[in-house]
């Protein structure tokens, strides 16, 4: 009789070895499909005729690649995923990571661990992105929406301490660009007030804060692996991480409260409530992640460093070529204390001392064909926050410091790995617009 080769468990219920599977992992998938994923990877380009020749060639390749191996047993949450998780906590001295599909999940995770219940406030930053406060409102709480700090658009721990009340459950400050906020001052607020801070580290990993990573110094943190963050998980991702004790239900938080370890009776499984603080709640999301995200990531990752220090490399040039620039105040730079990840190069005008602001900067430097934008506008501009009966103007009238910078001061130059040739045009053409104004 013909000797098989067990084939290994093959789904998020652990059913073990089995001679016939409970289900075909990928069963439809074959090399054909392979070869298109790398096609839409690497497009074609001005060649069409040598693309294809070669795209033959690959095709032919992965076929005698695939007669060498075998298609993957495992597509999602497997040791991909896994091992990831591994090295994301060992380079972030945390205790616990979970891969999850983007960073607004991560949100809505630590506010549930937090307990944050209808009625209750969260504390955020008036500049940011609208997912940052999303979960928040759609959990039933109040979000209070705190000034800024004009020079790097970060939360102000001053105007945050004003607007704490006895409702006040969580604060979530935000390093935009990467830059970190003052977190020393955050987190002695929330001593001080038994308040958990959940923080929106999306544009910030692998940067730190007075020797601790950013996104770990509060009670939560998420990140993300958008498609355009310094690294990415083939278009989205996320990552939360903590140090409390219910990390250890984070994969149950990211998969429907599903608790494969203790099994109900004549079952594979049992599904569960989470218990955060002060009480328990029930994990409604699919928030899984897959093996092919996983593997993508861990190679970005572990040159991470590389990656960060090209970004600060571009930044530290246009700051050197806006030194004495009357009328610019360049990006904020790295210090002692600070290390930011550099995803955004935050620039700033003094209109003071222009004939016009941001708005009239912004035209004409898309004129010349830089593509710039304030990457966040103030979050009481949008409908929805007065569609859902906030005072969009009494917190526009709280959050002076916010609404001067967005309509008059500030927007975002890229970062990412640009060609010298773009980068000296891009300084040359912010230049040339500046002095325009000073005319």
């Amino acid at each position: 009789m013909e000797k098989r080769k067990k084939a290994k468990s093959d789904f998020r219920y652990a059913t073990g070895d089995a001679r016939v599977p409970w289900a075909a992992i990928g069963e439809s998938i074959n090399t054909d499909d392979i070869a298109e994923i790398v096609k839409f990877l690497i497009p074609v380009g001005d060649d069409p005729a040598s693309y294809d020749a070669q795209f033959v060639r690959v095709k032919e390749e992965i076929e005698k690649l695939r007669e060498k191996g075998a298609y993957a047993t495992k597509l999602t949450l497997g040791n991909k995923v896994k091992e990831l998780e591994e090295e994301v906590k060992e380079l972030l001295g945390v205790k616990y990571a979970c891969f999850v599909t983007n960073a607004t999940a991560g949100f809505e995770i630590g506010l549930k661990f937090s307990g944050l219940k209808p009625g209750d406030e969260v504390i955020a930053p008036a500049i940011t992105f609208c997912s940052t406060i999303s979960p928040a409102l759609e959990m039933g709480a109040k979000v209070v929406l705190a000034d800024i700090d004009p020079r790097t658009l970060n939360i102000d721990p001053e105007d945050v301490a004003r607007k704490i009340t006895s409702k006040t459950k969580v604060i979530m400050p935000v390093y935009i660009g990467g830059y970190p906020p003052d977190m020393d001052a955050i987190m002695k607020l929330a001593e001080e007030n038994d308040i958990s801070v959940v923080e929106d580290a999306a544009h910030a990993f692998g940067g730190s804060y007075k020797g601790k990573m950013s996104g770990t110094i509060g009670h939560f943190g998420s990140y993300s692996f958008h498609e355009v963050k310094n690294v990415n998980a083939l278009g989205e991702g996320g990552i939360v991480v903590t140090n409390e004790p219910c990390g250890e239900d984070f994969p149950k938080a990211r998969f429907v409260g599903f608790d494969i370890a203790h099994p109900i009776d004549k079952w594979l499984y049992d599904v569960v409530a989470l218990k955060g603080k002060g009480g328990y709640y029930t994990a409604a999301g699919n928030h899984s992640a897959t093996e092919i995200q996983a593997v993508a990531l861990l190679s970005q990752i572990r040159r991470l460093r590389d990656i960060i220090a090209i970004r600060r490399r571009n930044a530290e040039y246009l700051n050197k070529r806006f030194e004495g620039i009357e009328g610019i105040v360049p990006c904020p730079l790295d210090t002692d204390d600070i290390k930011s990840t550099y995803h955004l190069y935050l620039f700033q005008l003094d209109p003071d001392k222009l004939k016009g602001d941001i708005q009239d900067f912004k035209k004409k430097l898309t004129e010349k064909g830089v593509t710039q934008v304030a990457h966040f506008a103030p979050l009481y501009r949008f409908s929805y926050m007065k569609q859902l009966g906030y005072d969009t103007e009494a917190i526009r009238k709280s959050c002076p410091k916010a609404e001067e910078v967005f309509l008059h001061r500030f927007t975002h130059l890229p970062l990412y790995p640009l060609t010298q040739q773009q980068l000296e045009y891009m300084a040359d053409s912010v230049i040339e617009v500046v002095k325009e104004m000073r005319r």
